[in-house]
């Protein structure tokens, strides 16, 4: 009867047709860009945060694990937290210039300030 794993099938009630198989949304990771090829948008964040400001880093296209990736490296050369999911990066504070900076010098030649 093949892969049978009841996790794949959480929200099928039940089939009476003999011939039914469950097919389940398979998640496509896009493949990372070259560094040349990437249009970043650094700007600096506000919103929902209680007046803090974070530097925001937004327009990667890529795995989760290469933008984890570059989303440490960001926060290690400024020596602070963040975190990095659904193709953005939060860099506590203001670090718009040094972060542009770094990209640049990483080969992300395509970065842009905005704001």
């Amino acid at each position: 009867m093949g892969n049978n794993d009841w996790k794949d099938r959480l929200n099928v009630v039940y089939s009476t047709n003999p011939d039914f198989h469950y097919e389940t949304e398979e998640i496509v990771e896009v493949p990372t860009l070259p560094a040349g090829q990437q249009k970043l948008r650094v700007q600096l964040d506000r919103k929902n945060r209680g007046g803090k400001v974070v530097t925001l880093v937004s327009g990667f296209v890529g795995t989760d694990d290469d933008l984890k990736q570059l989303g440490k490296l960001l926060k290690s050369k400024c020596g602070v937290g963040g975190s990095a999911k659904e193709g953005e990066i939060i860099v506590q504070g203001d670090f718009k210039n040094k972060i542009v900076e770094l990209l640049k010098r990483e080969g992300y030649t395509q970065t842009k300030p905005v704001g």
